[in-house]
Parts: C-alpha cells; sequence; structure tokens
C-alpha cells in the first residue's frame, strides 16, 4: 500500500519532466529544420538534408547561373551609372564632350 501511495506521489512529477524533454526534442527539432541544419538519424548518420550527385549537380548548376546573373548585374549597374551621369550632367557639358569626340575622329 505504501508503495502505491509513494508512486502516485511521484507520477506526476515524471510525467512532467517526460512532457518537458519530448516538448524539447520536437522545439530543437522544428528550430533544426527551419534553420536548415541537417537532422541525425538515431546512430549519429545524417537523414536530411541528403548529399548526393543529383545534388551536387543541382548547386553547381545554380553556383553557375547566379555567378552569371552577377555578371549581368554588374553590367547592367554599369550603364545604369552611365545613363544616371547623362541624365544629370548639364547640358554644355555634354556638348563639349561630343564636340571633343567629334574633333578626335577627324
Amino acid at each position: 500500500m505504501e508503495k502505491i501511495m509513494f508512486m502516485q506521489s511521484v507520477f506526476p512529477f515524471i510525467a512532467v519532466i517526460v512532457s518537458i524533454a519530448i516538448g524539447g526534442w520536437v522545439l530543437t527539432t522544428w528550430l533544426r529544420i527551419k534553420n536548415g541544419y541537417p537532422l541525425d538519424g538515431a546512430w549519429g548518420q545524417a537523414v536530411y538534408p541528403k548529399n548526393n550527385d543529383e545534388a551536387m549537380e543541382r548547386i553547381k548548376l545554380i553556383s553557375q547561373e547566379n555567378a552569371q546573373l552577377r555578371a549581368e548585374l554588374g553590367s547592367i549597374k554599369d550603364r545604369l551609372a552611365n545613363v544616371e551621369r547623362i541624365v544629370t550632367d548639364s547640358s554644355h557639358s555634354l556638348d563639349r564632350e561630343i564636340e571633343q569626340l567629334r574633333g578626335t575622329r577627324n
């Protein structure tokens, strides 16, 4: 009888501790998924994301596309800077530069 009474008084504390442990595990797993960290299996092996040849090829293609887009963006920035300079320049200095260019051709 005494053991049953002891178990009844201890059981709520054990249930709370187990609930907190499970809740913490769920929270850390959710945070890892949300922030892109790999998930570990029961023996420490990576479950997600998987590193396979298809994923590596996709990363390589995306990296190449990223480099091309950065180069294109750089050239567009240069062109935009020239257009801004032309638009904000006074017409007098623009005319003078055009005449200088015409003079160097002849």
